[in-house]
């Protein structure tokens, strides 16, 4: 049941990630009033990667996992993604997103079903999880597109 999600990550990230190359290191840096930065919108999807690689991997330990909200403005502005060369960001972020597709098509479909609570919010099953990564993934990169 996995394998479909990993193909498709690994089709999205391929393709946006020639889309961005192509964007300036000028224009990437332009923060809208109260807005971030393309910089930091994909320094927002590494962290997106990082945080479930973590769930995506620590569910399939266990029966039920618990983790941490992700504090997305704390981590984007910890981080100095601003700061960073927007060309490195692409492959770190496009060479991430690979790997976390590996991960997605070795989950067992047994371990789909593992519940996991992520801070404040409801729970949801590992499987919805994968599914939604996709589905915020699209949405940013849509964000990077229309700006």
């Amino acid at each position: 049941m996995s394998a479909p999600y990993a193909e498709e990550l690994v089709r999205i990230v391929e393709t946006a990630s020639k889309r961005l190359g192509q964007v300036s290191e000028t224009e990437t840096s332009i923060r809208p009033a109260g807005k971030w930065s393309k910089k930091q919108i994909l320094g927002h999807l590494i962290d997106s990667a990082v945080n479930n690689h973590h769930r995506f991997v620590r569910a399939q330990q266990t029966e039920q996992l618990a983790f941490p909200k992700y504090e997305q403005e704390h981590w984007v502005n910890v981080q100095g993604y601003d700061e960073s060369s927007w060309a490195e960001l692409i492959d770190l972020w496009r060479l991430y997103n690979r790997h976390l597709a590996q991960v997605i098509d070795r989950i067992p479909d047994e371990k789909l079903e593992v519940v996991c609570k992520i801070g404040p919010h409801e729970p949801a099953s590992l499987g919805f999880l994968v599914e939604d990564y996709l589905v915020h993934l699209k949405h940013h990169l849509g964000q990077l597109d229309a700006a």
